[in-house]
């Protein structure tokens, strides 16, 4: 209880005393990138045509008259980015998110889809090796590249950063420090995934990664023996943080993926799983402490009163001592516990 208490009050929210005692355990940690690692206030930069056939910006107007019906937070950058321009929207029919991938809907007759290459692929849509290189320069930056197609064709981009948190390589520095494995997952493509995994200096990540992937990969690290926490904010990250060992939640991600988590970090922090950590390692070393308060009066005083001394020296336990004995053990143990309150996490 004092625990979960001195978690809230440094901003972690933990559901039950089962996830403070596996997070103690914990040697293994995925993380999202987008809004986990970054700061999920993505903005666009750039936006391309491929071809002579639109311009730039009409490739704009379709991008936002498609995402308008999106509550994604790419999704809304580009909105927002297009209400800045003063883009006119053109009506859509049929809208439809396909998981893990990008969006698709009818425009003006016209079968319209934006995302990633596997949206692409979804769409039918054949990205150029041309195409490709002219992305691959930003996605090296650690940029996002969203394609656009229509009936087939791809024919514009948008790219969209999505800055660093201050804190996510000194937490992630902190937590290896203390021998956890950390472990990039996102549906980012690999050149992107690279070029943040180089700042953060995180040796182990998986780019392009789907939902029942990320599912996929925790379950596999759980086979081998880990115990895997699994930080994300989003509803791709819903499944993944379920089958964790233990799922950490962004105070500031989708209600989904809260809901799914046994902790919550408020701020939406990396340090906060730093102290989610430390806050654990308190806790379990306090619990044996308290375990031998708790046992060490009756370990003597159980045999005493049971008149195993007797015989030789003439010794009993007055029942008032053994009353005593036992308040004591409660005491001690409360008392010990509130020393959890002073702790710094």
């Amino acid at each position: 209880m004092v625990g979960v208490g001195k978690g809230a009050q440094n901003g972690v929210l933990i559901k039950n005393a089962e996830a403070l005692e596996k997070m103690d355990k914990v040697n293994t940690l995925i993380v999202d990138k987008t809004g986990t690692i970054t700061e999920g206030k993505p903005t666009v930069e750039t936006v391309g045509a491929f071809n002579a056939v639109l311009s730039e910006k009409e490739v704009l107007q379709y991008i936002v008259s498609l995402n308008t019906n999106s509550e994604h937070p790419l999704a809304e950058a580009t909105v927002k980015y297009g209400k800045e321009h003063n883009v006119e929207i053109l009506k859509s029919e049929d809208f439809s998110a396909v998981t893990g991938k990008g969006v698709e809907a009818k425009i003006d007759g016209k079968n319209v889809a934006l995302g990633n290459p596997k949206m692409m692929e979804y769409a039918k849509a054949d990205i150029t090796s041309k195409m490709k290189d002219e992305a691959k320069s930003y996605q090296k930056q650690g940029k996002t590249v969203s394609y656009l197609s229509i009936d087939e064709t791809v024919v514009g981009y948008v790219v969209i950063g999505d800055k660093i948190k201050e804190t996510s390589a000194k937490a992630i520095k902190a937590l290896q420090d203390k021998g956890i494995d950390v472990i990039m997952l996102t549906g980012d493509n690999h050149d992107t995934a690279q070029a943040v995994a180089s700042e953060l200096n995180l040796a182990d990540f998986k780019a392009s990664m789907l939902p029942e992937d990320k599912l996929k990969e925790v379950e596999k690290l759980q086979k081998n023996g880990k115990v895997v926490a699994m930080a994300g904010d989003g509803i791709n990250d819903a499944p993944a943080l379920a089958k964790s060992d233990v799922g950490i939640a962004m105070g500031t991600g989708t209600d989904v993926a809260i809901e799914s988590a046994m902790i919550t970090l408020v701020k939406g922090d990396l340090h906060g799983i730093v102290k989610a950590k430390n806050l654990s390692n308190a806790v379990m070393k306090n619990i044996k402490q308290n375990l031998f308060f708790a046992l060490i009066y009756n370990t003597f005083g159980v045999p005493i009163a049971a008149g195993v001394l007797f015989p030789f020296f003439g010794i009993l336990l007055s029942p008032m001592i053994a009353a005593l004995a036992m308040s004591f053990s409660s005491v001690s143990v409360i008392a010990n516990a509130l020393r959890l309150r002073t702790i710094k996490v």
